[in-house]
């Protein structure tokens, strides 16, 4: 099962805290635990939890079906990201990618072909989420 991206940030945080103490890294350089507080770690992981369910009880999905399960957890994290419940955190670039790639890989974990879903839609497989995306 492929990670999900609050727990990579979680692993991210806890090296940076390593390094500091160790001194490999400048204690101002540390400001990691402002890009992921708490609030957003748990959202994000709940919308997540919330997809790979609906991911795991697809059998032989219609394309209906699947792009309705990804359209879900797209607005999941709409809301999550623009809550104003995190201070100033949210998903930059880095962020957005590993969402992305990480609905693709569970889509395809779970026996869904993205490449041929989205080539059916006439886009990219990296296009899956654009549809309902504002992060």
């Amino acid at each position: 099962m492929v990670n999900r991206p609050p727990d990579n940030w979680r692993a991210w945080m806890a090296e940076t805290a390593r390094d500091v103490s160790a001194g490999t890294l400048a204690p101002e350089c540390a400001g990691v635990a402002d890009l992921y507080p708490e609030s957003l770690l748990r959202a994000t992981g709940a919308a997540l939890e919330a997809f790979e369910a609906e991911v795991r009880v697809l059998r032989e999905p219609a394309d209906e079906a699947v792009f309705g399960t990804v359209e879900r957890v797209v607005l999941a994290l709409n809301g999550i990201d623009g809550d104003g419940q995190h201070g100033d955190a949210g998903f930059c670039t880095e962020e957005r990618e590993q969402l992305c790639e990480y609905i693709d890989l569970t889509l395809s974990e779970h026996g869904v072909d993205v490449a041929a879903l989205a080539a059916r839609r006439g886009i990219d497989r990296s296009e899956i989420t654009d549809r309902w995306r504002d992060w």
